[in-house]
């Protein structure tokens, strides 16, 4: 597209002193414009997928990958499926479980709960809650009978801690000679979690499935299989080939089906700052603009007598794309360079701040994450990198597009 006298007058163009300190000052502001725009958009694009992978690994870290369930709400025969599912490609472990609703009590206190029955020791193939143990011990499940482990937030709650004996109270109800009267258990409380997530630390506790299967009166049966899988991003994929090989009717819910609502609307709001943070550029790209037609307007007699000399209008045309190109490629390459520098030292570089500035930008005691994860993906880097150059090259257009319109006779007529 672009003969070596087209970039060689260009370049010239670009570097030249100018007669006209308004037009060194609009492209040093496209320059500075678009370098700004472009390590913005990196910057703010990898923060997000911090933030994005920050939460995927909390929730995950209670949540599985993928669950078996029945379609009545119970698993029966749910050994023979978890010996099968323990042999398919892709699983790395699997988990039974219960899961009920209830209320907690202590005291005058009182709760609501999800009620979560699990193993300890198949447990822990599939989450990171004996990880997570803010106080206490998760192996005590194992060995206290009627132990239960709660959410820190739910603990605080209800005032309990470690040693603290609470009241379950479920939905389910015992019919005695003075009428029917709801079912309550004592629990001891053995440990307390804390995951980083408000939804289980305010809302889950877990007791062992012996005592949860006795106390909900599910002998022999659980509500579902827990699996984690070697590869969460293609979970979808295996959750539906692994509802394929089980025999009998069963429901295979993936993490993403779980949790849906949440992950599109960030994958929303990545998308939405994305196009907001690209406006930038486009304002600094429009510059190059009113650059290129000041520069033409000023140089209709060189125009002119490149015509005269042999110049085509497609040659002045891509004289000028050329010139407005330099501004933004060099424009975009110094916001590359300092979005990639940023992105990947911003876990320093936050902290450095907030100590100069003696402030907290994300207050722990209000804040779900109070730290900025950041997580530079490079697809991210090449698609603003290719916004950035293809706003600059639609911006050139119309000014040199203008430039091959003039008229070497209508030019030098007043020289």
């Amino acid at each position: 597209m672009f003969k070596p006298l087209s970039l060689f007058i260009g370049f010239r163009y670009t570097r030249a002193k100018r007669r006209n300190q308004f037009i060194s000052f609009i492209t040093l502001s496209s320059f500075i414009g678009i370098a700004i725009g472009v390590w913005a958009l990196i910057t703010v694009l990898s923060v997000m997928n911090g933030f994005q992978s920050e939460i995927r690994e909390r929730i995950l870290g209670m949540a599985a990958h993928a669950t078996i369930s029945g379609i009545s709400g119970t698993l029966t025969e749910w050994q023979s499926i978890d010996k099968f599912i323990e042999q398919q490609p892709h699983v790395e472990g699997s988990a039974p479980y219960v899961l009920k609703e209830g209320m907690l009590t202590n005291a005058s206190n009182v709760h609501g709960a999800l009620i979560r029955g699990v193993d300890p020791k198949e447990e822990k193939s599939v989450s990171e809650v004996y990880e997570r143990m803010y106080s206490g011990s998760y192996d005590a499940l194992n060995e206290t009978k009627y132990g239960i482990i709660l959410g820190r937030f739910l603990a605080r709650s209800i005032g309990a801690v470690v040693g603290t004996k609470v009241t379950m109270v479920t939905p389910s109800a015992n019919i005695t000679p003075a009428g029917i009267m709801p079912r309550l258990k004592r629990f001891t409380v053995v440990g307390i979690f804390e995951m980083g997530h408000n939804q289980y630390d305010a809302n889950m506790a877990l007791i062992h499935i012996r005592d949860a299967q006795t106390l909900f009166k599910m002998k022999g049966v659980v509500t579902g299989i827990r699996l984690k899988l070697d590869d969460l991003y293609n979970a979808p994929r295996i959750s539906r080939e692994i509802e394929g090989k089980i025999d009998g009717y069963h429901r295979v819910i993936d993490w993403t089906q779980h949790h849906a609502n949440l992950f599109r609307a960030i994958q929303i709001e990545k998308t939405m700052m994305m196009i907001i943070l690209s406006l930038i550029i486009a304002v600094a790209a429009f510059n190059i603009v009113s650059t290129l037609v000041i520069v033409v307007n000023d140089k209709q007699a060189d125009i002119a007598i490149l015509r005269t000399l042999g110049a085509s209008p497609g040659m002045v045309m891509r004289t000028f794309i050329s010139q407005g190109m330099v501004i933004g490629v060099v424009g975009t390459l110094l916001g590359v360079v300092s979005g990639i520098l940023t992105a990947q030292n911003i876990e320093t570089i936050v902290p450095a701040l907030e100590s100069l500035l003696g402030i907290k930008f994300l207050a722990p005691d209000i804040y779900l994450i109070s730290d900025l994860p950041s997580e530079m993906k490079w697809s991210d880097v090449i698609i603003t990198a290719t916004i950035s150059f293809s706003l600059t090259v639609l911006a050139t257009i119309y000014p040199a597009w203008r430039a091959s319109r003039i008229q070497p006779a209508e030019a030098l007529r007043y020289e």
